[in-house]
């Protein structure tokens, strides 16, 4: 029987400080978004002209009483090194941080075995943001939220439709005081189509004595836990080595582990955007984001994107060291990543072209992703297909087979002269020689 929360009444403060936490994941996850994840972890795979952890950070910096940023995740320290450098340049009053998982411990374990670093200089509360989720990151609002109703808990929630809101966690919440009511996480029956974004705000006296609670009710009931969306069983259990101090080895998450829970502490508030979301899970599921986050510095007036013109469609983003003809037409949606060269009577319409690829003369490129330093040969045709406006899925079915509905070119690979490839996700360094349709993992 789960034990209720007693969570002691927090004073409200009228100098708030906050800090943020993005969640990176490592690399044994983000196995769907192969064949991109091969060559570049995917939080730093650029969407819309920037790596897709950048656009949290964007967010974060426009919220005055963040001064603290933590990376947790398990990949080497290496991986987010440059980044972070960069990172720490761009947004000066940000101190950002890296803090390695020595192994994967879910979206809780890795907050709790942090919460040493997270609760220096005793912060109020702090933002939790999964580094796979592209939205505008209404954080003031949250926090606006949290303030006003003296919050424990503030969730992102996001309305879907009802076919799709059982792939994600179901809020159901008090329409007036938007107070969370129940939380379910991926619900086998309709409850809600009010659905968990992945963006948090937790006060700090209320999370880590929730997440405590979680850890000793597994402890004190050892049994092996697998969930839909667990991508290793193997460590979907491990034995904890002690309740405080030691080694927490065990994954706990807070979708399926404590959110549930702070329901109950009737503290619980949900602020739901009614601006863009969706999820970055599978490879294909970058062009969709990218989209939306160029629609947004559309809106927004960012001096970044290409100038609208003849041959340009807004919105389009095109990187200064890329060379494009003055006869190839882009966009709508359109990412030109550095050093790509684009030739004469090309069309390109919403897709990514990465960092020194090469598409030739009269070729089109339509709903894909074109890898680093693959070459598109002249009067070729790289095409998929497109996805319903508010589809949470970028799978297909073609022929009773179900395929990527985004084409995806690996790093190096290569389409001859007049080929046409459709549907297609091509592994790295291939040559597709002849004409490909629907088809997954193109190896020869």
């Amino acid at each position: 029987m789960s034990q209720m929360l007693n969570v002691p009444l927090r004073q409200k403060s009228s100098l708030m400080s906050t800090k943020a936490v993005i969640l990176v994941g490592g690399p044994s996850r983000g196995t769907r978004f192969r064949p991109l994840s091969m060559d570049v972890p995917k939080p730093l795979f650029d969407v819309a002209g920037h790596p897709i952890i950048w656009h949290c950070l964007t967010a974060i910096a426009k919220v005055p009483s963040i001064k603290e940023v933590f990376v947790v995740g398990y990949y080497d320290e290496s991986v987010f090194r440059d980044f972070i450098k960069d990172s720490v340049r761009e947004f000066p009053n940000l101190s950002i941080k890296y803090l390695r998982e020595y192994q994967a411990l879910g979206t809780a374990g890795g907050l709790y075995h942090f919460r040493d670093a997270i609760l220096k200089g005793k912060p109020d509360n702090f933002f939790v943001l999964n580094a796979d989720v592209c939205c505008s990151f209404p954080l003031n609002d949250m926090l606006k939220l949290y303030e006003d109703k003296n919050a424990e808990a503030v969730i992102l929630g996001t309305r879907v439709s009802n076919d799709a809101a059982s792939n994600f966690g179901c809020i159901v919440s008090d329409t007036h005081t938007r107070q969370v009511l129940h939380y379910v996480e991926k619900p086998e029956s309709h409850i809600s189509n009010l659905i968990n974004c992945g963006v948090y705000l937790f006060s700090t006296d209320c999370i880590f004595p929730s997440i405590r609670n979680a850890i000793k009710r597994r402890t004190d009931r050892p049994r092996l836990f697998s969930y839909p969306s667990s991508d290793n069983l193997d460590s979907s259990f491990y034995a904890q080595d002690d309740d405080e101090g030691g080694k927490t080895n065990e994954v706990i998450r807070l979708e399926q582990d404590i959110l549930g829970d702070l329901a109950d502490s009737k503290q619980f508030f949900v602020h739901e955007t009614k601006d863009f979301w969706r999820q970055i899970k599978t490879a294909g599921s970058a062009v969709p984001a990218n989209a939306l986050y160029l629609q947004k510095a559309l809106q927004l007036g960012s001096k970044e994107l290409a100038a609208a013109s003849a041959n340009i469609v807004s919105p389009v983003f095109i990187h200064p060291t890329a060379t494009i003809d003055p006869t190839a037409k882009l966009g709508p949606n359109v990412s030109i990543g550095p050093r790509a060269v684009i030739g004469a009577g090309v069309r390109v319409k919403e897709s990514i072209v990465l960092e020194d690829a090469e598409i030739k003369h009269d070729a089109c490129v339509l709903y894909s992703i074109i890898g680093w330093n693959s070459r598109v040969g002249a009067w070729a045709r790289v095409e998929g297909t497109p996805t319903p406006v508010g589809s949470h899925t970028t799978s297909i079915i073609k022929n009773g087979v179900k395929v990527q509905s985004i084409t995806i070119l690996g790093k190096e690979c290569g389409v001859g002269d007049e080929v046409r490839v459709q549907n297609c996700v091509c592994l790295p360094f291939k040559e597709l020689k002849r004409a490909s349709f629907s088809q997954n993992g193109i190896t020869d």
